[in-house]
């Protein structure tokens, strides 16, 4: 059996330059920036060498943001609540305050600059 249902995710966006500045914003943390083909990147930090899964927003011709798509949870452990209150003024827009999912910590719907719908997780 597998250890993680998912090794990697991709979040399409459509004005990666405004995109990389919300997530940057706030997740207060870069993203790094690479190109793979036609694909221009910005990766989420993460530990991928000791099994942690990684993820990027993708701005790629023919896909872009837009809701009902696929939904990511975001590990931002322990920040929960600070995230949330950088969301608005990053340009996204709360869809769900911080909710419980007893036992299995909290969550928090919210929507980013370019229309895509993503969760945020947090134990505590």
């Amino acid at each position: 059996m597998k250890n993680n249902a998912i090794n990697w995710f991709e979040i399409y966006v459509s004005d990666f330059n405004r995109a990389r500045t919300f997530y940057e914003t706030i997740l207060v943390e870069k993203l790094e920036e690479s190109t793979h083909g036609p694909c221009h990147m910005g990766m989420f930090s993460c530990n991928c060498e000791n099994g942690g899964i990684g993820g990027a927003i993708v701005k790629m011709e023919g896909y872009g943001g837009k809701p009902g798509g696929t939904m990511v949870y975001l590990n931002v452990e322990g920040q929960l609540d600070a995230v949330i209150a950088r969301i608005p003024a990053a340009g996204g827009k709360i869809h769900q305050g911080r909710m419980s999912i007893a036992p299995h910590g909290f969550i928090a719907i919210f929507e980013d600059t370019e229309g895509n719908i993503n969760g945020l997780h947090s134990m505590t």
